[in-house]
Order: C-alpha cells, then sequence, then structure tokens
C-alpha cells in the first residue's frame, strides 16, 4: 500500500508538471489530484516539493534518454530514426488529446534558478538528448561540427512543434517537418559519404 500511495503522488506529480510547470503546482494539487494525506507525502519525500519534483524530472529525463537512444540505436540510417522519433511525438501528442508535450519543457520556461539540482537536471537533459543526436549523425558520418548542429535543429524543432501541435491540436505540423528534417540528414550523410569515397580515392 505504501509503494502504491508513492507512486500515485509520483504519476499525479509528473501529470500536473507537464500541465502547469514548477510554479503552477503546489503541493495542495498534488495532494487533491492523488488522494494521499499530506503525512504520506511527507514520509515518501522529506525534502517535500523539490525533492518531490526533482525525482520525478529525473525519472521523465531517464525515460525519454532510454526511448531516445532505442529509437536511434536500432535504426543505421538516422534520418530514418529522426522521421521515426517526429511520429513518435505526434502519436504521444494525440494519446493525450495534446495536453501533454515534452516533460521538462514546462519547468525549463518557469526558470527554476531557485531549485539548483532541478534547473541542472534540465540543462543535462537536453545535453544528453541533443548528444544522441550529434552521436548518431557523427556515426554515419556526418562531420562533428555539422552533426552537433544537425542535432540542436532536431530538437529545437521538436520543442517548438509539440507547442504548435498543442496549439493547433493537429499533428500535420509535425509530419511536414519530420520529411523537411529527414532529407536535410539524408543529405548530409550523402555527402559525407562521397567525401569518404573521394579521400579513399586519393
Amino acid at each position: 500500500m505504501a509503494n502504491d500511495t508513492r507512486t500515485r503522488i509520483l504519476e499525479t506529480t509528473a501529470l500536473l508538471l507537464r500541465q502547469r510547470g514548477y510554479h503552477g503546482t503546489s503541493l495542495n494539487d498534488i495532494l487533491n489530484a492523488s488522494g494521499a494525506p499530506r503525512g504520506s507525502l511527507y514520509f515518501h519525500f522529506p525534502g517535500g516539493k523539490d525533492q518531490l519534483v526533482v525525482e520525478v524530472t529525473r525519472d521523465s529525463v531517464d525515460k525519454v534518454t532510454q526511448r531516445l537512444g532505442e529509437v536511434l540505436a536500432a535504426e543505421r540510417d538516422p534520418a530514418v530514426a529522426v522521421h521515426h522519433i517526429y511520429q513518435a511525438v505526434g502519436h504521444m501528442l494525440e494519446e493525450n488529446q495534446f495536453t501533454l508535450g515534452c516533460p521538462i519543457a514546462p519547468v525549463v520556461l518557469d526558470s527554476p534558478a531557485d531549485v539548483p539540482e532541478l534547473a541542472e537536471l534540465c540543462r543535462s537533459a537536453f545535453e544528453q538528448w541533443i548528444g544522441l543526436l550529434q552521436q548518431a549523425f557523427a556515426r554515419a558520418g556526418v562531420p562533428e561540427r555539422r552533426a552537433h548542429a544537425l542535432a540542436l535543429l532536431v530538437e529545437s524543432s521538436l520543442e517548438g512543434l509539440m507547442v504548435i501541435a498543442r496549439a493547433t491540436r493537429d499533428r500535420a505540423p509535425l509530419q511536414a517537418v519530420a520529411d523537411e528534417v529527414a532529407a536535410l540528414i539524408e543529405g548530409a550523410v550523402l555527402v559525407a559519404e562521397a567525401r569518404q569515397r573521394t579521400d579513399a580515392a586519393v
């Protein structure tokens, strides 16, 4: 039962954070939505709201990082892998009826500088996600500098497109950009392969 209560508190907090951000989510909101008594919350999370939010955010980041890594590792062609990522984000938005987007974006927009551990967690999350994309492009032969720029493009477009899709309640923008970005990545890989063939022939 204790573990059920803890899990319920964590799941409720994760949902509220994605809907309202850090400052828009109060302990009373969490207690009311989870049905957990206040004593249980402090029993499981003696550090209160900050400890709870950090734990929830870390778990959300870990899940996204794991899934992103799996998609990129499963497909040798990074353009195809990235297209899959855009499609997965579109499905996620449709499944939650366009009410939830990136799990950390609302927290970042709340500027959690007063909780250093949370701010660092958000910074590190984007660094990890961009890094995984960059590594996938680099493995396909794209030079490091361009691989990094393409990774930034993918991550930033996904973040912006989630906002647009939620506002329009339509995943079509994700599909349109997915095709363009995949073509751009495919072109970068082809250029890299051509350069490698030229170097090998010299």
